[in-house]
C-alpha cells in the first residue's frame, strides 16, 4: 500500500523558517521524482518544487532562492526547507510522487499524493 505522510507544518511569523518532511512507503522511492505542491484557500493547487530521481530540481518562481527541496533515498524521505517565509506562503502543502522519475510541473503527472500539512505564516 502506497503512503506519503507529511509532517513539519505549523504556524510561524513572517521571516521565519520551517522544515517539511514526507516519508514514503509502498513503492520504489529512489526511482520516482518527488515534489511539493501547495494550495491556499480559494486557489488552485500549484507546484512549489520538484526533485528528480537523480536530484535535478526546479522551483516555482515565487519560492526560488527561499525554499530548498532535497531527498534522502536511504530514509525514503523528501524534504522542503522553507526560509524567509511570507504570509502569501500560507497554504496546505502536499507531497507527491511521479513514476517517470523526471521533473514535471502538472498535477496529472503525479501518481501518488499525501494528505497535506498546513503552513500558516503571520505578518
Amino acid at each position: 500500500q502506497v503512503q506519503l505522510v507529511e509532517s513539519g507544518g505549523g504556524w510561524v511569523q513572517a521571516g521565519g523558517s520551517l522544515n517539511l518532511s514526507c516519508v514514503a512507503s509502498g513503492f520504489t522511492f529512489n526511482t520516482y521524482a518527488m515534489a511539493w505542491f501547495r494550495q491556499a484557500p480559494g486557489k488552485d493547487r500549484a507546484l512549489v518544487g520538484a526533485i528528480s530521481w537523480n536530484e535535478n530540481t526546479n522551483y516555482a518562481r515565487a519560492v526560488k532562492g527561499r525554499f530548498t527541496i532535497s531527498r534522502d533515498n536511504a530514509k525514503n524521505t523528501v524534504y522542503l526547507r522553507m526560509n524567509s517565509l511570507k504570509p502569501e506562503d500560507t497554504a496546505a502543502y502536499y507531497c507527491a510522487a511521479d513514476y517517470s522519475g523526471v521533473l514535471h510541473t502538472r498535477i496529472p503527472e503525479y501518481d501518488y499524493w499525501g494528505q497535506g500539512t498546513q503552513v500558516t505564516v503571520s505578518s
